[in-house]
Protein backbone atom coordinates (compact mmCIF):
# COMPACT_ATOMS: atom_id res chain seq x y z
CA UNK A 1 0.00 0.00 0.00
CA UNK A 2 1.96 3.01 -1.51
CA UNK A 3 0.25 6.82 -0.25
CA UNK A 4 1.97 10.47 -1.14
CA UNK A 5 4.12 11.58 1.47
CA UNK A 6 1.24 14.46 1.79
CA UNK A 7 -1.75 11.95 2.44
CA UNK A 8 0.64 10.26 4.43
CA UNK A 9 1.77 13.27 6.94
CA UNK A 10 -2.17 14.23 6.40
CA UNK A 11 -2.90 10.58 8.12
CA UNK A 12 0.12 11.01 11.06
CA UNK A 13 -2.02 15.01 11.76
CA UNK A 14 -5.15 13.29 12.58
CA UNK A 15 -3.90 10.93 14.46
CA UNK A 16 -2.15 13.59 16.95
CA UNK A 17 -5.41 15.35 16.73
CA UNK A 18 -6.72 11.87 18.29
CA UNK A 19 -4.52 12.56 21.90
CA UNK A 20 -7.16 13.31 24.08
CA UNK A 21 -7.11 17.44 24.53
CA UNK A 22 -5.76 16.89 28.79
CA UNK A 23 -2.54 15.68 27.11
CA UNK A 24 -2.10 17.90 24.40
CA UNK A 25 -0.23 20.70 26.01
CA UNK A 26 2.18 18.27 27.51
CA UNK A 27 3.09 17.74 23.61
CA UNK A 28 4.36 21.05 22.91
CA UNK A 29 7.46 21.52 21.34
CA UNK A 30 7.47 17.97 19.90
CA UNK A 31 8.68 18.00 16.70
CA UNK A 32 6.46 15.01 14.46
CA UNK A 33 8.17 13.97 11.36
CA UNK A 34 7.93 11.57 8.79
CA UNK A 35 10.53 9.92 6.80
CA UNK A 36 10.54 7.22 4.14
CA UNK A 37 12.92 5.39 6.38
CA UNK A 38 15.13 5.32 9.64
CA UNK A 39 18.86 6.15 8.48
CA UNK A 40 22.06 4.02 10.07
CA UNK A 41 22.21 6.55 12.96
CA UNK A 42 18.51 5.79 14.42
CA UNK A 43 18.78 2.32 14.02
CA UNK A 44 22.24 2.44 15.85
CA UNK A 45 20.52 4.14 19.07
CA UNK A 46 17.94 1.83 18.91
CA UNK A 47 19.88 -0.90 18.41
CA UNK A 48 18.45 -3.12 15.11
CA UNK A 49 20.21 -4.30 12.22
CA UNK A 50 17.14 -3.98 9.84
CA UNK A 51 15.48 -0.95 9.35
CA UNK A 52 12.72 -1.68 7.71
CA UNK A 53 11.36 -3.40 11.37
CA UNK A 54 11.24 0.22 12.72
CA UNK A 55 7.82 1.73 12.06
CA UNK A 56 8.22 4.82 14.43
CA UNK A 57 11.01 6.53 16.80
CA UNK A 58 11.08 8.86 19.84
CA UNK A 59 13.99 11.06 20.42
CA UNK A 60 13.94 13.04 23.23
CA UNK A 61 13.68 13.43 27.10
CA UNK A 62 10.16 11.54 28.52
CA UNK A 63 8.68 13.79 30.87
CA UNK A 64 8.80 12.06 33.60
CA UNK A 65 12.82 12.33 33.60
CA UNK A 66 12.96 15.75 32.76
CA UNK A 67 14.68 18.13 35.25
CA UNK A 68 15.55 21.97 34.86
CA UNK A 69 18.46 21.86 33.03
CA UNK A 70 16.46 20.11 30.48
CA UNK A 71 14.97 23.54 29.49
CA UNK A 72 18.47 24.01 27.20
CA UNK A 73 18.13 20.84 25.07
CA UNK A 74 16.79 20.73 21.57
CA UNK A 75 13.27 19.86 21.32
CA UNK A 76 11.82 16.39 21.29
CA UNK A 77 11.03 14.67 18.28
CA UNK A 78 8.97 11.78 16.91
CA UNK A 79 9.53 10.10 13.44
CA UNK A 80 7.23 7.62 11.55
CA UNK A 81 8.68 5.61 9.01
CA UNK A 82 6.11 5.78 6.05
CA UNK A 83 8.14 3.10 3.85
CA UNK A 84 7.57 0.35 6.70
CA UNK A 85 4.21 1.20 7.79
CA UNK A 86 3.46 1.08 3.86
CA UNK A 87 5.09 -2.07 3.59
CA UNK A 88 3.71 -3.31 6.67
CA UNK A 89 0.13 -2.82 5.57
CA UNK A 90 -1.94 -4.06 2.70
CA UNK A 91 -5.04 -1.67 2.75
CA UNK A 92 -5.69 1.86 3.42
CA UNK A 93 -7.71 1.35 6.52
CA UNK A 94 -4.69 -0.92 8.06
CA UNK A 95 -1.86 2.08 7.15
CA UNK A 96 -4.60 4.47 8.79
CA UNK A 97 -4.89 2.02 12.10
CA UNK A 98 -0.93 1.55 12.01
CA UNK A 99 -0.51 4.87 12.11
CA UNK A 100 -2.51 5.84 14.83
CA UNK A 101 -1.34 3.11 16.59
CA UNK A 102 2.62 4.09 16.01
CA UNK A 103 2.02 7.74 16.49
CA UNK A 104 0.44 6.78 19.81
CA UNK A 105 3.35 4.24 20.70
CA UNK A 106 5.91 7.18 20.40
CA UNK A 107 3.99 9.93 22.17
CA UNK A 108 3.73 7.25 25.29
CA UNK A 109 7.59 6.74 25.01
CA UNK A 110 7.46 10.74 25.19
CA UNK A 111 5.45 10.46 28.78
CA UNK A 112 7.47 8.04 30.07
CA UNK A 113 5.83 4.71 29.35
CA UNK A 114 8.50 1.56 28.81
CA UNK A 115 7.93 -0.82 25.58
CA UNK A 116 6.27 -3.33 29.02
CA UNK A 117 3.87 -0.04 29.40
CA UNK A 118 2.86 0.36 26.15
CA UNK A 119 2.25 -3.17 25.14
CA UNK A 120 -0.11 -3.83 28.02
CA UNK A 121 -1.97 -0.57 26.72
CA UNK A 122 -2.15 -2.31 22.75
CA UNK A 123 0.76 -0.24 21.44
CA UNK A 124 3.23 -2.55 21.44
Amino acid sequence: MKLTTDEFAELVTKALDNIPESFRPYMKGVAVDVEPMPDRRTCARVGIRNPRGLLGYYHGTPLTERTVEHQTRLPDRIIIFQRNIERFCRSRDQVVRQIRKTVFHEVGHHFGLDEEDLAELGYE
